[in-house]
């Protein structure tokens, strides 16, 4: 094993992307009402971003050992999932680009920070992931830890949904977990499809790890600079 280097630049990006995080966060909290916001899983997902790159900079910057491969990854799969989940099954051309899906009395900044919170971040951390990362150290058998994540959102939303008060607004958080206007069969056959594409998407990143290349080796400093296992 060859020693660790320190990376100052991608210590300097991953810093930003976590800021940029913690800032849309922020916002939303701030503009919309705090437990409302909290229950959506881009928030949850972008909370765990903002501390998992937080802490990776710090190693980049100090030359220690990178985060395990199957929590960088695992974040990654996390806000990509919830960025498709917006822009495939939520967004409608004409909606507001914000968590609560209503401007308040800051329609800008919520529009800013929906749009870092959907797009710009997950971008802004599957090419850290892609670039800044030491490639073919995922396996299979760790997306089915990554999928407990998504079942126990699928039970806090239904779970929450069935506490409330039938008048209670947002209710449900997700119209294609809406129980009340839809059957529980329904909403569970939703699940288990999206459930299913999640699981794809999972399996597609593993392999993808395994055949991006390794910009480590090439680019000398740039990371941290691990022999190949021999066999």
């Amino acid at each position: 094993m060859l020693p660790p280097v320190r990376r100052p630049w991608t210590a300097a990006y991953r810093a930003l992307i976590a800021a940029a995080a913690a800032g849309a966060v922020a916002v939303e909290l701030l503009t919309g009402r705090p437990l409302h916001v909290l229950s959506h899983a881009e928030i949850q997902t972008a909370i765990v971003l903002a501390v998992v790159l937080t802490l990776s900079a710090r190693r980049a910057w100090t030359a220690d050992r990178p985060l395990p491969a199957a929590l960088t990854g695992a974040v990654v799969f996390y806000v990509t999932t919830t960025a498709l989940i917006h822009h495939l099954l939520l967004t409608p051309p004409s909606a507001p680009y914000s968590i609560t899906g209503t401007p308040g009395a800051h329609p800008l900044l919520q529009s800013a920070a929906g749009h870092l919170l959907h797009t710009l971040l997950p971008l802004a951390a599957l090419a850290d992931w892609l670039l800044l990362t030491t490639p073919a150290r995922l396996h299979p058998r760790q997306t089915a830890d990554w999928m407990l994540y998504p079942l126990a959102y699928l039970a806090f939303c239904l779970t929450r949904g069935a506490l409330l008060p039938p008048t209670a607004p947002d209710r449900y958080l997700y119209p294609f977990l809406d129980a009340a206007r839809h059957s529980y069969k329904h909403v569970l056959g939703n699940a288990l499809l999206i459930g299913l594409a999640c699981y794809a998407l999972a399996l597609f990143l593993v392999g993808l790890d395994h055949v991006r290349p390794d910009l480590f080796r090439r680019r000398g400093g740039t990371g941290f600079r691990l022999r190949r296992p021999v066999g």
